[in-house]
């Protein structure tokens, strides 16, 4: 590279007075977390604050709530946490047991019981079995375990039958905590995707190798099988053990939005051949395709969030033959799919409600290439999700259990379950329900099911009481956006109703309908008492309203919905955001006065603009796990990961943009600023805590009134490992708000 071609100087850093708050776990550091803790706990945990916390501790700990479960073999799977075991039971019950409503469980492991004989806040992350043998039984499992909750994971071989850790003296496989994945090649083979043992890792804090780990080696032993290069986000190896399909994969992670594939073929990586922004999956023989932006291919274009489907083997020797098994409009996206053995499930939503298609490959469709049929289980303004019980379940589809296959689950342990389907539905003032149904060829074409309820939530505050409204509210582009408002039934429009709005806006994540009996009871159902007017009429009370915004750079809407707010054109969620907020106020359902935001994570950066930058919509902000700081958000933590989505503030260009939503960068003086509480948590290896302290410093030192701060020590990116530490938190940010916004005040 010539001197003229030389890249230009990064740009400059803005002075910051509390880069020190940046060592995490500095003495001095967490000195001042404690003084703000204590400040914090002071304000807000009074007697009301004590009775939410109980009241949502209750709802997290209930004994009813629907108990789910993986199949593995002939067994289901479940972990749960309650009182009696903040840490969690993971367990284990037959399909008779679980049906029944009253289940034995089988209990594996108590993980409160291995902190304490370890000395270690283990925080269970999952489990993932060894594909038994032919005849088989799943027997070893590797358990993900997390220290603090944070992202980083020990992975420990388990034994299932003996219910205890497959010792490593005798060859058991026990993998040092760090960020990475792990993968079953065979019994005694691991494919090992880590940062532990001076692996190598990315900008990003990911791993940038895969290797193979034998039974009894060591990670820096082990060879190495794939590597990236060290400014892309992170490698993943991974083995389909399908029978018949066996394949094992690698995964360059460029960015979070672009990925290239290989798979394994006589000893070499045979990458592939899609654009990088082209997400794929493979199930069996099909290889299944989701470009997020236009693809063309052989001369035809397939628009950003199609699916579409091609013989696996066919595509690999370069073929292009494209099936197109769905096609959005201005109105439906595709969200996820799953496939049971002989069908495949999308889950759309249609305007921020649900809809599933079941496809049927053996049938020629009519708009699509395959025969689809809608699944009648979807009621409007609601969220509801299907996928496969264990699509690998070749049992054959008798009807010796005498139903004549007219039942959707036999007793006993179900035959032929691998055309079984789970179906999760809930709805803001639905309590959640769990059903399973089956799935089989019409005798007129199309797919038939049979379902059948197998749980019902329990209810946690009078849904009856409330209404779900959809609106939608005109951004400053003429763009329209969705929101769900839910309140009661006897709501009056005179602007006074305290109004909380919850909203994200990033990496195609979609915001949709969910039953919470923790808003139901910490916002919904909590009442303030005020005159009813000037005329000396009777005091009445009211509640809150709670708010769900649709706002782009989520996925309500597909790949374009989201690539409309990235980078340079962040802008435009935060002015959908904001004109959700105006279109509150103009509607008389709520004033700046009484209105309040709140998101976490990249909804932490919402809010944290709406603080600087529209503040007087709002009343109070309250600010969880955010970025805060984009100038430097690159450098901390996993914030290099996320370039792709905000941009990389190094080049000057692109600085140029970012600073316009760089809330840090963004406060002034002699603004009147909503009322803040910025919380987040110390073992949160994901953003990190530091962003949110040095907001909150800043705005202190600045002499801004009502500024309050939390850190949690443990509990991760979620800012909670366990029931009690979740309801703390939720408590803190719905108290703070209804302080607030109800006439306490902060």
């Amino acid at each position: 590279m010539t001197t003229a071609e030389a890249a230009p100087p990064p740009a400059p850093e803005p002075v910051d007075e509390n880069i020190w708050l940046e060592e995490i776990y500095g003495e001095e550091q967490l000195a001042w977390v404690r003084e703000q803790n204590a400040r914090t706990e002071e304000l807000l945990e009074d007697a009301e604050y004590t009775s939410l916390e109980d009241s949502i501790l209750e709802v997290l700990d209930s004994t009813d709530r629907i108990a789910m479960v993986g199949k593995r073999g002939d067994w289901y799977y479940n972990f749960w946490k309650d009182r009696a075991n903040p840490k969690g039971l993971w367990r284990r019950t037959s399909w008779d047991s679980y049906r029944s409503g009253s289940p034995e469980w089988d209990l594996l492991l108590d993980v409160d019981a291995l902190a304490a004989a370890e000395g270690e806040e283990w925080v269970f992350h999952g489990a993932n079995f060894l594909r038994p043998a032919t005849g088989g039984t799943h027997r070893r499992a590797l358990l993900s375990l997390s220290p603090d909750g944070g992202d980083a994971n020990r992975y420990r071989e388990f034994d299932v039958e003996s219910r205890s850790f497959v010792d490593p003296a005798a060859g058991g496989f026990d993998l040092p905590t760090a960020k990475g994945n792990v993968s079953w090649l065979d019994a005694d083979t691991l494919l090992v995707s880590s940062t532990a043992e001076g692996l190598p890792s990315t900008t990003s804090s990911y791993a940038r190798t895969g290797v193979k780990l034998r039974r009894g080696g060591s990670l820096t032993a082990a060879e190495r099988l794939f590597e990236i290069p060290e400014d892309h986000m992170m490698a993943l190896v991974a083995h389909d053990s399908t029978p018949g399909f066996e394949r094992t994969f690698a995964v360059d992670w460029i960015s979070f939005f672009e990925k290239t594939t290989s798979v394994l073929r006589d000893g070499q990586w045979v990458q592939l051949d899609v654009p990088a922004d082209v997400n794929l999956s493979s199930h069996r023989g099909w290889l299944l395709f989701r470009p997020q932006q236009d693809w063309t291919v052989g001369g035809t274009s397939y628009p950003a969030g199609s699916l579409l489907a091609a013989d696996f083997e066919a595509f690999l020797a370069g073929g292009r033959e494209l099936s197109v098994l769905f096609t959005p409009d201005e109105h439906t996206s595709l969200q996820s799919w799953s496939w049971t053995r002989d069908f495949l499930l999308l889950n759309l939503l249609r305007d921020v409600s649900s809809e599933i298609r079941v496809l049927d490959p053996q049938q020629p469709g009519t708009d699509a290439a395959w025969a689809a049929t809608v699944l009648d289980a979807c009621p409007p303004l609601h969220d509801v999700n299907a996928y496969a019980v264990d699509d690998e379940d070749t049992a054959d589809d008798s009807d010796d259990d005498g139903t004549d296959g007219a039942a959707p689950v036999a007793e006993g342990e179900a035959p032929g379950a691998g055309n079984d389907f789970w179906l999760v539905a809930t709805g803001f003032t639905t309590p959640s329900t769990l059903t399973r149904g089956t799935l089989k060829r019409g005798d007129r074409g199309g797919v038939d099911s049979t379902h059948e309820v197998i749980r019902s939530s329990p209810s946690f505050f009078n849904e009856g009481a409330y209404e779900v409204q959809q609106h939608f509210a005109v951004s400053r582009d003429g763009t329209r956006v969705p929101y769900f408002q839910v309140a009661s039934r006897d709501l009056a429009l005179d602007g006074q109703n305290p109004t909380q709005l919850s909203g994200y806006g990033g990496f195609e994540i979609s915001r949709t309908p969910a039953y919470s009996g923790a808003i139901g009871r910490a916002w919904l159902e909590r009442r303030t008492g005020e005159s009813a007017g000037n005329g000396g009429e009777a005091p009445h009370t009211r509640g809150g309203v709670y708010v769900v915004a649709n706002i782009r750079g989520g996925g309500e809407y597909g790949p374009s919905w989201h690539r409309a707010a990235l980078q340079d054109k962040r802008h435009r969620a935060y002015e959908d955001f904001a004109a959700v907020a105006a279109d509150l106020i103009s509607r008389g359902v709520t004033s700046r006065a009484r209105l309040g935001c709140v998101g976490g994570s990249n909804g932490g950066l919402l809010v944290g603009n709406m603080l600087t930058t529209y503040p007087e919509l709002f009343g109070a902000v309250s600010c969880g796990v955010p970025l805060l700081d984009m100038r430097r958000y690159s450098k901390l933590s996993a914030g290099y990961s996320w370039i792709a989505e905000y941009g990389d503030p190094d080049v000057p260009e692109q600085w140029d943009f970012i600073k316009t939503f760089s809330p840090y960068h963004l406060l002034r003086d002699g603004v009147d600023y909503p009322e803040t509480f910025i919380w987040t948590a110390t073992s949160d290896d994901r953003v990190g805590p530091v962003q949110a302290r040095k907001m909150a410093a800043r705005m202190q030192a600045m002499g801004i009134p009502n500024v309050w701060f939390h850190e949690a020590l443990e509990g991760g990116h979620a800012g909670a490992s366990d029931n009690r530490q979740a309801a703390a938190l939720q408590s803190r940010s719905q108290h703070f708000l209804w302080r607030s916004l109800a006439g306490g005040g902060a």
